[in-house]
């Protein structure tokens, strides 16, 4: 009995391990690499997390995988130091063990994802995911924190799914806040449609997605991401994706914009969609004008909507 309390104390007494997975973003517009919004905000819930807690009771660390080398101040550098300015000292770059031996089998998928010839070129896909699932199994960490979907690759939003199947933990999505984790369980807000949050009591080990509800994350600081580390861990063997290799990835094109479908019933309901219509600022009131020219309006409206040709 004395072996099971010192056992509990023991497990109490260690630091609660989380993980924030970060990866690759884009901007909307520019097209530049940038950090991940969501998985920004994933880790400024994990920051929150190890503010609000006991001083040592939680160690925070930050990984990236990736199925080539990153090059120093390179584009994807400059992009994950952008995590690092976040208050990090060090991200750890998930690799595969034989990183560099051949540039055409360590092919990173979200890279190829921005550079759209490139992914059409003769080169094969990886999955980076069984790299995550190879080192969480050996650094086993209480908590691992990710976003819902990245904005690069394939952008299926199927990581966190793939990863909780994988290591047979429970999997809870759309976190908008972490209020507390004892070491046993975490208590986490979830958001609901219609803006209403319901709060979860989750045990660990558990794997947790961040929805885009959450927290607005920190400005990232230039200065501690210059001075931040990114350090690479070898972690098992790429996967190949058959599957992927079969997708024709093309600049998205603006789609035409749906008119809106009125469905009424009768002649009343009719003039009302019509004179709504009106309302929204391309309507034009005559006063004081004669029956010929509210006629020449009129015709002239019909005419501009397209109803007489």
């Amino acid at each position: 009995m004395k072996a099971d309390h010192s056992s509990i104390a023991q497990q109490a007494s260690e630091p609660l391990e989380v993980v924030s997975l970060v990866s690759l973003g884009q901007h909307p517009v520019s097209g530049r690499l940038r950090r991940a919004e969501q998985d920004a905000r994933a880790l400024e819930l994990c920051l929150a997390l190890e503010r609000q807690s006991a001083p040592g009771a939680v160690s925070l660390s930050a990984w990236h995988a990736s199925g080539s080398k990153i090059a120093p101040g390179s584009e994807q550098d400059q992009a994950l130091r952008g995590y690092l300015g976040m208050g990090l000292e060090s991200l750890t770059l998930v690799t595969p063990d034989s990183l560099g031996a051949d540039p055409l089998t360590a092919v990173d998928s979200s890279l190829t994802a921005v550079d759209p010839q490139a992914a059409a070129a003769d080169q094969p896909v990886i999955d980076v995911w069984p790299l995550l699932v190879t080192r969480l199994k050996q650094a086993a960490p209480q908590l691992v924190v990710c976003g819902g979907q990245s904005e690069t690759g394939e952008g299926s939003g199927l990581l966190p799914h793939l990863l909780a199947e994988s290591l047979g933990w429970p999997l809870v999505e759309g976190i908008v806040a972490i209020e507390s984790c004892d070491g046993a369980h975490l208590t986490a807000l979830q958001a609901l449609p219609r803006g209403q949050r319901r709060r979860l009591r989750v045990k660990l080990p558990a794997l947790v997605s961040v929805d885009a509800a959450a927290p607005a994350a920190r400005q990232s600081a230039f200065a501690q991401a210059r001075r931040g580390e990114l350090a690479a861990v070898a972690s098992g063997e790429l996967a190949h994706d058959a599957v992927a290799e079969t997708f024709a990835i093309a600049p998205a094109r603006k789609r035409p914009k749906r008119l809106k479908r009125i469905k009424a019933t009768s002649a009343r309901d009719r003039f009302k969609a019509a004179a709504a219509k009106a309302e929204g600022g391309s309507g034009k009131r005559l006063d004081g004008v004669s029956a010929e020219e509210g006629a020449a309006e009129i015709l002239k409206l019909l005419r501009e909507e397209g109803v007489l040709r």
